[in-house]
């Protein structure tokens, strides 16, 4: 592509994926104003930030370097262990409660979208599981709408390697979408490059069928060969990791299917997140900076 990635979407980071962040603790505002003074980013994706203070001074950052930040409520379920579509009803309102007052927070920081994952499941409850998740997230969606304007995510995960979430496989995916928007209009899909290997999808299956409902997308990578593997699962490694799926080749095949989609246009401009963490002692700017070559060089021939 000759033209812009600009012209064409909001390149953005996930703050707590690429900075040890993610318990809303730890050096939220020092590694957050790394990614405000980085112009290769207008958008970074937060989490919850247990600190009013600290959310104070991020808040002023994201005014002053002229951000547009989206909020990721996901840690708030994976590191407590609640489950949205849990069908013990305590563990379901536990699992409410906090992502109620994750769309709070998001709001409280200007955020322009929210997102958060389906729970664990039985197999032979599925149906039960299935139909809890839609209970739980037409709630969230009232929740959001009555505060305001900001859009609801669900971001689609693997349902039976690492996070097991029941949303899932792009046929349930697809069921899911169609249920929750035909009554809300602020509902739609996030969707992981890293995850489609997980789900043993391509970017054509897991994307042309939920095309109408994806509202945000990330980019990553997965190892999914062998479990006994350095970052095998849902582990988000830096592009070209060892044994891993996704580098140059697999991000322009995706980015190519968010074009021929609708998706990646220049009257949407929507945003398209780098998820990625890194592996044991990497330095996360030495990750960052690896991500931003391989989507300069995926885009040249997008």
């Amino acid at each position: 592509m000759n033209e812009s990635i600009r012209q064409y979407m909001q390149v953005g980071l996930i703050h707590f994926m690429a900075y040890p962040v993610s318990k809303g603790e730890g050096p939220i505002a020092e590694t957050f104003k790394k990614i405000a003074i980085d112009d290769y980013f207008e958008v970074a994706e937060i989490t919850w930030i247990k600190d009013a203070a600290t959310r104070n001074k991020v808040k002023k950052m994201i005014e002053t370097s002229h951000m547009t930040v989206t909020y990721g409520a996901q840690p708030r379920l994976l590191t407590t262990g609640l489950n949205i579509n849990d069908l013990d009803e305590v563990g379901r309102q536990k699992a409410i409660t906090t992502l109620k007052e994750g769309i709070d927070e998001a709001y409280e920081m200007g955020a322009k979208g929210f997102a958060f994952l389906s729970g664990k499941y039985d197999e032979d409850k599925k149906e039960e599981a299935y139909q809890a998740l839609v209970k739980s997230t037409k709630e969230l969606c009232g929740y959001a709408k009555a505060k305001g304007s900001i859009k609801v995510a669900l971001e689609v995960f693997d349902y039976d390697i690492d996070k097991k979430s029941i949303i899932g496989p792009v046929a349930l995916a697809k069921r899911f979408a169609e249920e929750i928007t035909a009554e809300y209009d602020n509902f739609g899909l996030m969707v992981d490059l890293s995850h489609l290997p997980l789900l043993r999808e391509s970017p054509e299956q897991s994307l042309i069928p939920i095309k109408d409902y994806i509202i945000h997308a990330h980019m990553g990578n997965c190892v999914v060969k062998d479990s006994s593997l350095p970052a095998y699962g849902d582990a988000h490694p830096r592009f070209g990791f060892p044994n891993s799926e996704n580098d140059v080749d697999e991000l322009v095949e995706y980015l190519r299917v968010l074009m021929s989609i609708g998706f990646i246009s220049k009257e949407k401009r929507p945003i398209v997140s780098f998820e990625v963490k890194p592996y044991e002692d990497e330095d996360p700017d030495l990750v960052i900076a690896n991500a931003k070559r391989v989507l300069n060089l995926a885009w040249d021939r997008v």
